[in-house]
């Protein structure tokens, strides 16, 4: 049976605050963990007037203490702005404070504009080619097998503890994904971006994956945008929101906050706005029980994946709540 994951950004929902929004984040964290759903996974965006949270670890840390079972992780950190080393005894902490629970999806694109950019690598050099390098790093790190020959050897990464957070790469290319094949990491695509090419991507990982310390096999999930209710109707204006978000997010228009169904329905589309809005609607999930059930079966079988991270973009809370309640009976997590 497929296992569903939640990618949740902690919108920040029009009429709300920053802290409606984290709080929204907690409670659906411990909705997700009693209906059975398989990790919840936090992001990382920097200097965003629409998303609530910027760090992704001290999150983590709030939602593994307020959750029993569920696994908790970053969905990701863009570890070009850090220290490998520094990453690593963060997650390794998580790990031995929540032990098998811990997941550390990581990415390369920078979650913000350039000047965010810019004042996270204050006073230091950092750039994106090193990126697989510190993939290699972090690696040694959590597995206490820093060789001889690296630049800080003898380096460990406190605390030593036995077990190993879940390693994932993300991406939205089909760079990420050979990196991933190629270092035996697990790999993630973040296909509710709407960027094409993820089934292409995700098959090129299975078939050009090389066992490592990490695993023996590859693992992929996909992360997709879903919006479930009773009825078509219904699920279609609970997904105009994120509709007209990402629309917005397109056309450069700066947003303070995640638009209501009443905002979405009454603004002014032109024809190119209704005309991009049907393109997106081929990679989102909209509809009943059955029908989302359906199409994300169908998903996982292109992304050749047993799991799915859904995410759900809702104004109304409670709406989105029982968006993963619908899926959860759909999919029989419980």
């Amino acid at each position: 049976m497929l296992k569903l994951g939640i990618l949740d950004q902690s919108h920040i929902p029009e009429g709300g605050t920053a802290q409606d929004a984290l709080s929204n984040t907690t409670d659906l964290a411990r909705e997700a963990d009693q209906l059975g759903y398989s990790r919840y996974w936090v992001s990382e965006h920097h200097a965003s007037k629409t998303l609530a949270h910027s760090s992704p670890e001290v999150l983590i840390a709030h939602l593994a203490a307020h959750t029993s079972h569920i696994r908790v992780g970053s969905g990701g950190i863009m570890l070009p702005h850090y220290s490998a080393y520094k990453v690593a005894e963060n997650f390794r902490l998580l790990e031995a404070l929540h032990p098998g629970r811990i997941d550390l999806g990581i990415g390369r694109a920078p979650g913000g504009l350039p000047l965010a950019t810019r004042a996270l690598q204050e006073g230091k050099y950092q750039s994106v080619e090193q990126y697989p390098q510190q993939i290699l790093d972090l690696i040694d790190y959590f597995h206490d097998s820093v060789p001889d020959n690296h630049r800080f050897a003898g380096l460990h990464a406190s605390p030593m503890i036995s077990t190993v957070p879940e390693l994932w790469l993300l991406g939205s290319s089909g760079e990420s994904a050979r990196l991933a094949a190629m270092m035996g990491a697990s790999y993630a695509f973040a296909q509710f971006f709407g960027t094409p090419g993820g089934v292409e991507a995700t098959v090129r990982y299975h078939e050009q994956f090389q066992p490592s310390i990490l695993d023996d096999k590859p693992h992929s999930m996909a992360a997709v945008t879903v919006a479930c209710a009773e009825t078509e109707e219904e699920a279609e204006q609970l997904a105009s929101s994120a509709s007209l978000y990402f629309l917005l997010l397109m056309q450069g228009k700066e947003m303070s906050s995640l638009p209501s169904v009443k905002t979405a329905m009454s603004y002014p589309y032109t024809e190119l706005d209704r005309e991009r809005l049907r393109q997106s609607a081929a990679w989102r999930v909209v509809g009943t029980p059955e029908q989302c059930k359906e199409q994300l079966l169908r998903l996982a079988e292109q992304y050749r994946t047993d799991e799915l991270l859904i995410v759900s973009s809702i104004h109304d809370f409670d709406k989105r709540v029982q968006s993963y309640r619908l899926l959860a009976k759909a999919f029989d997590l419980v």
